[in-house]
């Protein structure tokens, strides 16, 4: 078996996720949504013919549920393929909580050693689409990556739309960007979302800076990889240990910069994400009267495919009449 043959298994994995978070959908309870997808997540990969290994999981840094770094998951029967898995069963859990836009369920996976093995804390990133990968510096004045990005798409600064998280930390970087005369999308969540929508053409998003979540980043790498965007990115430790952690895990420059090739090395890996509310990408999950709907990306790195998936499911009722 290879990891193209669990591509559809990790569908219905993200696909179950989704579909738990977006019944807490509005209900303002930020940890009671991440627990459902957490568990929906779960249960739906332990049948799975793999001997998975969490490398990279949510939760650590902000006490939430989680699936814990270094957790086994799938059956873990003889022969089965030895898989590494990146997991965030609910990006954007506030989005969620207040029914707002941009909340997926996602998930990467990979053969063993191909995706970076990481603690949960913050990251330092720029994210961009195709044209800018080779031309962006995480160490350079924001002004100077701006300028460079704006060249590599045949753009002014003050065409561009740059996506900033919005936290007190970024107060400088916001006056930096307005300085420089581009234009800011502040957003309060989901800079996982806004990282791919980066790399895509016709989102009207041209770059994504800031720290934010290093699982994030390392989510959006495998992504970026998929649809050739580029990206910079350094582990932030803000709390005691854990750049002992790091050191632990393999990570000895606490101060390296990655790119997306880095971050995700494999030459085979796979990203799967369903939308939990509506995105630039995706729809949110869609209950009618007798089944559901949704909306996922599945992308494959080695066979350089991306696939938009919508599924129907229905309850066991032969009068449900399905929509378009």
């Amino acid at each position: 078996m290879n990891l193209e043959a669990l591509s559809r298994d990790f569908l219905r994995v993200c696909e179950l996720a989704a579909v738990e978070a977006a019944r807490t959908m509005g209900q303002g309870k930020r940890k009671h949504s991440d627990h459902v997808a957490v568990e929906a997540m779960r249960k739906a990969m332990d049948p799975l013919p793999m001997r998975g290994t969490v490398v990279i999981g949510e939760g650590e840094r902000d006490e939430a549920p989680m699936l814990f770094i270094g957790e086994h998951v799938g059956r873990w029967g003889d022969g089965d393929l030895a898989v590494d898995i990146a997991v965030d069963p609910l990006e954007g859990t506030n989005l969620c909580a207040t029914g707002a836009p941009g909340a997926i369920a996602v998930l990467a996976a990979s053969n063993k050693g191909g995706l970076l093995h990481a603690p949960d804390c913050y990251m330092d990133k720029i994210i961009v689409g195709p044209s800018a990968r080779d031309v962006i510096d995480l160490d350079a004045p924001v002004a100077t990556n701006l300028k460079a990005i704006a060249k590599s798409l045949g753009r002014d600064v003050d065409d561009l739309v740059v996506i900033v998280l919005d936290r007190e930390r970024h107060d400088k970087l916001v006056a930096d960007i307005r300085a420089a005369g581009a234009r800011i999308k502040l957003i309060g969540d989901g800079d996982l979302s806004a990282g791919i929508s980066a790399a895509v053409r016709g989102t009207n998003v041209h770059a994504v800076m800031g720290i934010g979540g290093a699982p994030e980043g390392v989510l959006a790498a495998a992504a970026l990889r998929c649809l050739n965007g580029g990206m910079r990115a350094r582990l932030v430790p803000t709390k005691p240990g854990q750049e002992e952690r790091m050191r632990k895990m393999g990570i000895t420059d606490p101060k390296r910069i990655y790119t997306e090739e880095d971050l995700a090395p494999g030459p085979e890996f796979l990203f799967v994400a369903t939308g939990v509310t509506d995105g630039a990408l995706m729809r949110g999950v869609r209950f009618f009267g007798g089944g559901l709907r949704t909306s996922s990306v599945i992308m494959s790195f080695r066979e350089r495919l991306i696939r938009f998936a919508d599924s129907v499911r229905l309850e066991e009722d032969a009068k449900v009449v399905v929509e378009f």
